[in-house]
């Protein structure tokens, strides 16, 4: 197991003026799994093949329990990389993909032969040891890879967009069965993705990188409560910005004033709160009327967009709480003070 860390990491393309990754600091504790979010073209995947040694950084360092490993050749590494399209030997069975690495290292043959039916049981395929890839779905290829990479037992493993080739149902399944894997596992493991549920589900913290910068490395529910600005506030699904002054507990808007959790900050800035956690009534702090101009209705619950002053705000409720309401309603909110968060200016 092992602790990485990155420190001021930058990365430079040839010909490029601007950096594709901007020193990027980051500790991963030893046999955590880190998710690293952001949209196409971030720098996450750069991130990533500098931790594997496939991209020189331009300047920064990687270390491994303390010990830079920028001079280390990928292969001495201990990295084992799954890319996003598996990258299979198509002319080997199975179980002579899945055994590859052993071979590689001189392993006698007797010893990877039950090292690949144990890793065909762990990744549930013990009876598709003689198939070629091409006879597999998908999801049963991802299994291969995922096998491929932990049988050699690496320090730290990165998987690059894991659950992106797969269909919705698979995708949670593998989620299931690449964190049970990890866990059991104790490896060090480092994902990329641009999918912020895949992170939230999968992840013990997540790295956040917008533009080639980290904005905000924390556990997933912190992303939600408590984001640091509103690029990230609106990453995560975040809808409702005000602006106003905060100070003494209390946010002056427009339409009034909110009491504030006491952590708050003071100052000029932005309130935010979830759609999700504002509540239908009255109750004894930071009661609202509202006016309903929009209701969507979505399946498994009803978007109302409220006009509260001249402010336009929008909340998610049951959809049997709000079977009743129609636009031009009048409605009376709640936003509790423990849902409301200030993103200084």
């Amino acid at each position: 197991m092992t602790h990485v860390s990155l420190q001021k990491l930058t990365k430079v393309y040839p010909g490029a003026t601007e950096p594709s990754l901007d020193r990027l600091s980051l500790e991963i504790p030893t046999g955590e799994l880190t998710a690293l979010l952001g949209p196409s073209g971030c720098g996450k995947t750069t991130t990533m093949k500098m931790i594997a040694g496939l991209l020189a950084p331009t300047s920064g360092d990687v270390t491994f329990d303390g010990r830079s490993v920028l001079k280390d050749k990928p292969e001495h590494r201990g990295v084992v990389m799954v890319f996003q399209n598996y990258l299979l030997f198509p002319y080997m069975s199975v179980a002579d993909n899945i055994g590859f690495g052993l071979k590689m290292r001189k392993v006698d043959k007797p010893q990877i032969e039950k090292r690949v039916a144990e890793m065909l049981e762990l990744v549930k395929l013990p009876d598709l040891g003689k198939r070629k890839p091409a006879e597999l779905s998908g999801g049963q290829q991802q299994r291969v890879a995922l096998a491929r990479a932990l049988i050699v037992q690496p320090n730290v493993l990165l998987l690059d967009e894991p659950l992106s080739n797969l269909d919705a149902h698979l995708r949670f399944e593998m989620r299931d069965l690449i964190r049970s894997l990890q866990q059991e596992m104790g490896i060090t493991t480092i994902f990329v993705t641009h999918d912020q549920e895949e992170a939230v589900v999968l992840a013990d913290r997540v790295a956040l990188i917008l533009d080639g910068c980290m904005k905000q490395y924390d556990r997933a529910d912190v992303f939600y409560k408590r984001p640091v600005d509103e690029a990230t506030a609106r990453f995560f699904g975040g809808q409702n910005f005000i602006q106003g002054v905060a100070g003494n507990g209390v946010f002056e808007a427009a339409f009034g004033h909110l009491e504030l959790p006491a952590e708050a900050a003071s100052g000029v800035g932005k309130l935010t709160f979830r759609p999700e956690n504002i509540r239908l009534g009255s109750a004894d702090r930071n009661t609202l009327e509202a006016t309903i101009a929009e209701k969507i209705y979505l399946g498994t619950q009803t978007r109302l967009k409220l006009q509260l002053g001249e402010e336009t705000i929008d909340l998610i409720a049951n959809p049997n709480d709000a079977e009743h309401l129609q636009p031009g309603n009048a409605l009376t909110i709640n936003l509790p003070p423990e849902a409301l968060w200030v993103l200084q200016s």
